[in-house]
């Protein structure tokens, strides 16, 4: 008779694992899944402001409001299918807001770097920065966001 162990959650989170980490069984796989998931999704909530309010009031509005709705997309995919935790839902999503919209100003702030001062190109400057955001962004919201208390 064979024993099945999950490993505990990292961080001192508590809850079991998610749907996506009974299936894929690797945190940081299942977070790049749903990254990349989350990614689609933002460019279809960008669309879908464009068409709907773009002519009105500008692809300005229709990116600050594709952003907000795929920021909460992102929260509730991440909680409840690669960190998997109770508890804390508001506390969460304002440590989910501080860790998304650093790695927001920390992209900007790299690509003013690599392009205006280094002059790289954009989207090989892109590229990079958006792999670097997602390794900083999985520890942020592991450690940060979705952190609880050990207890011991």
């Amino acid at each position: 008779m064979t024993e099945s162990h999950t490993p505990p959650p990292p961080a001192g989170m508590t809850g079991s694992p998610g749907p996506l980490m009974r299936i894929v069984k690797n945190q940081a796989l299942a977070f790049l899944l749903v990254g990349g998931v989350n990614t689609a999704l933002g460019t279809g909530w960008f669309i879908v402001f464009q068409l709907l309010i773009g002519e009105q009031y500008g692809y300005h509005a229709a990116i600050v409001l594709g952003y907000l709705c795929n920021v909460l997309c992102a929260f509730a995919l991440y909680r409840y299918l690669v960190f998997r935790v109770r508890g804390h839902f508001f506390k969460d999503l304002v440590r989910f807001f501080i860790v998304n919209f650093g790695a927001f100003v920390a992209n900007i702030s790299l690509m003013t770097v690599a392009v205006s001062l280094l002059h790289f190109p954009p989207i090989p400057s892109q590229l990079v920065v958006t792999a670097i955001m997602a390794v900083a962004s999985f520890f942020g919201y592991r450690d940060f966001s979705f952190r609880r208390k050990t207890t011991t």
